[in-house]
C-alpha cells in the first residue's frame, strides 16, 4: 500500500503524540494488560524515590551522595536500585570517572528531562492541593 505525497506531507511526525491514538490506546486498555512494557517503566517513574530522583536531577548533575542528601530519607540500597532502574529505562545517565575514591555522577537524559517535567507537574499539583486531602 502506498501513500500519496499529500498524505505523507500532512501525516504527523512519528515522535508527535496523537491525542486520538493515545486516548484510544488508553480506552483499549494497553496499560491495563499484564504484558504492557509501559507498566514497568510507569512503576519506576511514579515510585516515591523515582519521582524524587527525577525532580532532584532537573536542577543538573549530582553525585550519588549529593542526590542522597537532596532526596532525604532514602536508603543507599533503595537509591541504588532506583537509579539502576531509571538508567535502564533510559531516563538517567550514570557517568563513572576512573579515579580513587570513585566519582560517579548522575544526570537526566533528554527523555528523562521530559519525564521529569511531567512528574514535577504532578508533584506541584499535589503540593498546591494537599490542603484538600481530608483529615481522616
Amino acid at each position: 500500500m502506498t501513500t500519496s505525497r499529500l498524505e505523507a506531507a500532512t501525516a504527523p511526525a512519528p515522535s508527535a503524540v496523537d491525542e486520538r491514538t493515545l486516548t484510544a490506546k488508553l480506552r483499549r486498555g494497553d496499560l491495563f494488560t499484564g504484558r504492557c512494557k509501559a507498566r514497568e517503566v510507569l512503576s519506576h517513574v511514579t515510585s516515591l524515590w523515582g519521582m524524587l530522583c527525577l525532580i532532584a536531577l532537573r536542577d543538573g548533575t549530582l553525585r550519588y551522595s549529593e542526590l542522597r542528601r537532596k532526596v532525604n530519607g532514602v536508603s543507599e540500597k533503595m537509591l541504588s536500585q532506583t537509579l539502576q532502574r531509571l538508567e535502564g529505562d533510559g531516563l538517567v545517565r550514570r557517568t563513572a570517572y576512573p579515579v580513587i575514591p570513585p566519582h560517579v555522577e548522575y544526570d537526566l537524559t533528554s527523555f528523562g528531562q521530559e519525564a521529569a517535567s511531567h512528574v514535577a507537574a504532578l508533584a506541584d499539583w499535589l503540593e498546591l492541593n494537599l490542603h484538600k486531602v481530608p483529615k481522616a
